[in-house]
């Protein structure tokens, strides 16, 4: 086993402060959209939460976006041109997860500095960072002004697809929240990579095939 410095300091503080961001933008969302049925807050409150949160989480994905753009770590979300090779992999971590985990099997994916995302991982990141992520700032920016924005609105469909595809996300993102701790559990130990995020040490087990 050995320790290897995988999530730098700017990634984790990012990491983090979205974690708790997305809780808070999930509780005065569901606020906002059952202001009948649920009293947290009031309705104006959860408005302005929401509000200043999300702009919080924009300018933190900026953050994430030019750590990664101007930084050597960019290499963590190249991805695989084969597909071929991509496939394999993933079908591989897939099994895996769905019985060879159960059956006390090594993990398939070899983590390193440059490759810490096993192949199903790389392409879901990559599809929430790089358009699930945008499209919930632009619907959300469209959504906080209507009125400011209303031709783009138009454009799209007007504002019942605007918040469609904003609930959606939101959806989504809600189901993401709870599975994402349950395979962060899956590592060596149930704690090892919570503690890599706090850390930024990841203990990789040691491969064979590696020189």
């Amino acid at each position: 086993m050995q320790r290897i410095y995988v999530h730098p300091l700017p990634v984790r503080i990012w990491h983090w402060i979205n974690a708790l961001g997305f809780i808070a933008l999930i509780v005065t969302g569901v606020q906002i959209r059952y202001a009948g049925l649920i009293g947290l807050m009031s309705f104006r409150t959860a408005v302005t939460l929401h509000n200043w949160i999300g702009l919080v989480l924009i300018g933190n994905f900026f953050v994430w976006f030019f750590f990664y753009l101007f930084s050597d770590k960019i290499k963590v979300y190249h991805p695989e041109l084969s597909p071929m090779k991509h496939f394999r992999a993933s079908f591989r971590q897939l099994q895996f997860y769905g019985y060879g985990i159960f059956k006390g099997d090594p993990n398939p994916h070899h983590i390193s500095a440059y490759h810490k995302f096993n192949a199903m991982q790389s392409m879901t990141y990559q599809i929430i960072m790089l358009l699930l992520v945008p499209l919930q700032i632009c619907t959300g920016i469209l959504l906080w002004d209507v009125r400011r924005f209303s031709g783009m609105v138009e454009l799209l469909g007007g504002v019942r697809v605007v918040d469609t595809v904003h609930v959606l996300i939101f959806i989504f993102f809600t189901a993401f929240i709870f599975i994402h701790p349950y395979l962060a559990s899956l590592g060596h130990t149930p704690t090892a990579h919570f503690k890599a995020m706090f850390t930024g040490y990841e203990d990789a087990e040691d491969d064979p095939g590696r020189t």
